[in-house]
């Protein structure tokens, strides 16, 4: 019998370790890395973190797992909700450039609660990052667009079969039983689109990581599942999209690698607005700009920009994240997309309601996701334009790893201090070479 896709692709993870990874691929997963533990750090003061943090205090097991700098441990399921949370609740995270998955906030939550309790290297983390992230980007790639445009946050219901692979590759799972696992997986997606804007959806990766922690758990005891859980004629593919394409899911297996293709934000939001913060941002530096004498900011921008992001009037620095006309007010006040810009207090601030308020937006289908363009009209008559079709943060210009070591310590030291932000950084870019993950201790 011919294996399907789902086989071979387990057959895959199941065998490929770490120490025959290209050096460019191994950096790679540390700088995802990186950029994933700066953000859940600095996202353990959100309320959204705090919230989800008391609601699981009486839920909570023995301490063998760190809830990143929350200065405590809890049980391995806590652990993987509560960072899950808290690395995707600023939306600062890293973006699949192709699946559109935030790949590191299921993922890892679930490895690292998992790999701290049984103690394991940080190359066996790094390890099952990688396998994680391949299997949850090639089936979130076999099943778009479909699958996202239906309303399911991909993040979540393909992070669950991530985080699966990764927690079985810690295990040490055999082939059989990591299908087992992806299967477990798949039958437990997470995520409606309805809830961006809200802390629901950093719900999402959270409960994912908690959903593939569990499955690999179980498959692990001999649990099992459907020998084709992805591909079959009631699986997850057919019930969760309109079309599939299975080649996705295996072909250039080994020689080409989901994590290459990675992305890290150097703004905080929606990344579909990315371009429009760019481009909002190369403008003030335009010979003539005032911020003061803008009398109107038209843009132009991708569909899906509006689709995700039309919010006119946020109320909280959450909804702020998906307006697009919040996003270019900021940006041309502040000449900068950070956290601050994304704050309850930034959002209501009356100058930038007021920029707000002459912002439009309209549709260029002519235009791709990564493209934008920006007209300043002054009070003098005169127009300014920018166009960005190459944003920062984008596989075309990504940023480098001074630029993730500055966006860590943003987050991380008004958290931890300055001192322990930096011991943290220098520990999570060698964690290749650590034996164990005592050196967590730092986010306490």
């Amino acid at each position: 019998m011919t294996a399907g896709p789902t086989r071979i692709l387990a057959d895959f993870l199941a065998t490929t370790r770490w120490d025959s990874m290209a050096p460019g691929l191994r950096h790679e997963a540390v700088r995802s890395f990186v950029n994933w533990l700066g953000c859940a750090v600095g996202g353990a003061p959100h309320p959204g973190t705090q919230a989800a943090l008391r609601a699981t205090l009486p839920l909570q097991g023995a301490p063998v797992a760190t809830l990143l700098g929350l200065k405590r441990q809890s049980d391995l399921m806590t652990a993987a909700l509560v960072n899950g949370v808290s690395s995707h609740v600023l939306d600062f995270d890293d973006t699949h450039a192709s699946a559109l998955i935030h790949p590191s906030a299921p993922i890892l939550p679930a490895a690292l609660a998992l790999a701290e309790a049984r103690g394991a290297s940080g190359s066996a983390l790094l390890e099952a990052f990688v396998l994680g992230v391949e299997a949850a980007c090639r089936i979130g790639n076999a099943v778009l667009p479909s699958h996202y445009e239906i309303g399911w946050h991909i993040t979540g219901t393909a992070g669950s079969i991530g985080a699966a692979v990764a927690c079985g590759r810690l295990l040490g799972l055999d082939a059989q039983r990591m299908v087992w696992a992806i299967g477990l997986g798949a039958t437990q997606p997470v995520g409606l689109r309805e809830h961006f804007g809200s802390m629901t959806k950093s719900f999402h990766p959270g409960r994912a990581a908690q959903n593939g922690l569990l499955a690999a758990l179980l498959a692990e005891q001999g649990f099992d599942a459907a020998e084709e859980p992805i591909a079959g004629r009631r699986g997850f593919a057919a019930i969760l999209a309109h079309a599939f394409d299975p080649a996705r899911m295996t072909e250039g297996l080994g020689a080409s690698w989901e994590i290459h293709k990675n992305t890290y934000k150097p703004f905080a939001c929606g990344l579909v607005i990315h371009p429009a913060i760019d481009a909002c941002i190369q403008a003030r530096a335009l010979p003539g700009f005032d911020v003061a004498a803008v009398e109107r900011v038209a843009l132009s921008v991708n569909p899906i920009v509006m689709e995700l992001t039309a919010k006119q009037t946020p109320q909280s620095g959450l909804e702020g994240k998906f307006s697009v006309y919040h996003a270019a007010s900021v940006a041309l006040l502040d000449g900068a997309g950070g956290e601050a810009q994304f704050g309850d207090a930034r959002v209501l601030a009356p100058e930038v309601v007021a920029l707000r308020q002459r912002v439009t937006a309209s549709v260029d289908p002519a235009l791709d996701r990564e493209s934008c363009t920006v007209l300043l009209t002054l009070r003098d008559g005169s127009v300014l334009r920018v166009a960005v079709t190459v944003p920062l943060g984008s596989l075309g210009k990504p940023m480098s790893d001074a630029m993730m070591a500055d966006k860590f310590t943003a987050l991380a030291a008004p958290v931890l201090g300055e001192g322990a932000s930096a011991r943290l950084l220098d520990a999570a870019w060698g964690m290749a070479e650590a034996p164990d993950l005592g050196w967590l201790a730092a986010t306490g």
